[in-house]
């Protein structure tokens, strides 16, 4: 076997009019190998099989097969080849079949893996790109939803950390992104959101086409199984999940809201952009020969966006929150008084958006109380001068000023218990008496009988 060193030198040789015996006895090697080398093509640093291949003959069965069905198992086929006279190891069986390359793609379920795809040019101001990424271990404790929007052309992303995917907590995250952006573009893109689209027919949900009509934005709706297509968003979450999200050290939800934004206006904002991505081809050569990338932040305050409307749409938000024994339930960072006297129940808390209340609702949906909304994450303690005076009144009547009972003294059941429980387990002290005329007549009974 000839190594590489070897085979370079040999065709090096040839082409000076060296013979085939010349070369050989130059290398010291066989006449026949280096005639292989230099005529037959043999690669250098592969040895030729002396023995045939032993799947050989079972290649025109495994093509068929795989080419009626893409996805049968392996383990499947070695079973089918071994009856058929196969003799060789399943690991060896299945790195012969890769190396010939004979599962054939399948489109409809690798997607994109495996084919070509075309760069999508977004004009500036065009489209912004939406999508959710959840974690299940969370920091603060609990699930974390975080919501992601991205201009298409400059890949600036915000986003929204929620309680949950619902509808209404899907526009107030929008609505709260686009405000930090400071505008909507003219196109929203989506996959296929439940909470957006009906998944079946791709048509635009009729309870979300006004919250659509409210901000002035078209939507567009990614084909089925084709996720590329919002593949800046898809690379935003990627970038947010391995540069924030990894390292993220807070102690409640509102302190990541705070380093989700915080890392966006920074770190997200600083990444550069090739100006070959941004300028017209037939414009590059007026550019200097190493022009200056531009930032995801300066791209993106060039973007014309469209304005906001005044308020958030109107939708109603609505979470379930457990009763803390000192009567209050906990809503984005603040506490809201119940009535005393349901300590550990279920309630639910309502907030339409735009609005400057929340209400709080019995699971029957009886409403309990009202409150004005306090700043989200600030902590305050909103009780209404009924619930405090009621609390009061609670607690002051629980207390007494009896001393605590002995639990070693010895306190044995009362006579009231004992004759209690001398009636439910009957007289035993009584003798047992025998009926004898009784015992008789059951006797003479049975013997007529028989």
């Amino acid at each position: 076997m000839f190594t590489r060193g070897e085979d370079v030198e040999a065709h090096a040789l040839r082409k000076r009019g060296w013979s085939y015996s010349a070369i050989a006895r130059h290398l010291g090697r066989d006449r026949r190998t280096v005639k292989a080398y230099l005529e037959q093509g043999r690669q250098p640093g592969h040895q030729r099989r002396s023995a045939p291949d032993p799947l050989e003959s079972f290649v025109t069965y495994l093509e068929l097969r795989l080419t009626d069905d893409p996805h049968v198992w392996a383990s499947a086929l070695y079973d089918e080849v071994v009856e058929l006279g196969y003799d060789r190891s399943y690991p060896h069986f299945v790195r012969q079949v890769r190396e010939r390359k004979l599962r054939p793609h399948c489109e409809a379920c690798t997607g994109v893996k495996g084919r070509d795809h075309a760069d999508i040019e977004h004009p500036p101001g065009a489209e912004i790109q939406w999508d959710w990424f959840e974690r299940r271990k969370t920091p603060f404790g609990g699930v974390g939803y975080v919501l992601l929007g991205t201009l298409s052309h400059s890949g600036r992303v915000r986003g929204q950390i929620c309680e949950s995917m619902d509808q209404p907590h899907l526009i107030e995250a929008m609505d709260s992104i686009l405000r930090k952006l400071g505008g909507t573009a003219r196109d929203w893109r989506f996959d296929r959101m439940a909470t957006v689209v009906d998944p079946k027919t791709g048509d635009v949900q009729a309870s979300f086409a006004p919250v659509a009509k409210h901000y002035g934005a078209r939507i567009l709706v990614c084909p089925p199984r084709r996720g590329n297509r919002k593949g800046v968003v898809e690379a935003g979450v990627r970038f947010v999940s391995g540069r924030w999200w990894r390292t993220l050290l807070v102690a409640s939800r509102e302190e990541a809201q705070v380093s989700l934004d915080r890392f966006c206006l920074t770190r997200g904002d600083a990444r550069l952009r090739p100006p070959g991505q941004i300028v017209d081809p037939e414009e590059l050569s007026d550019l200097p020969e190493h022009p200056s990338w531009p930032s995801v932040g300066e791209l993106a305050d060039a973007e014309p966006l469209l304005g906001l409307p005044a308020a958030c749409y109107p939708a109603t938000i609505e979470v379930s929150h457990v009763v803390t024994p000192n009567a209050t339930v906990a809503f984005r960072g603040n506490w809201y008084s119940v009535p005393p006297g349901l300590g550990g129940s279920s309630l639910l808390v309502r907030h339409r958006l735009s609005s400057a209340t929340v209400e709080v609702h019995a699971s029957s949906g009886l409403l309990l109380v009202s409150h004005r909304l306090a700043p989200s994450g600030s902590g305050a303690t909103v009780r209404t001068p009924e619930h405090k005076e009621a609390l009061s009144a609670a607690v002051l009547s629980s207390f007494t000023m009896r001393r605590p009972c002995d639990r070693k003294e010895n306190r044995p059941p009362t006579e009231a218990a004992l004759a209690e429980a001398k009636r439910l387990r009957g007289d035993l002290s009584m003798s047992p008496t025998v009926d004898l005329e009784a015992m008789a007549a059951l006797f003479e009974n049975q013997r007529a009988q028989r």
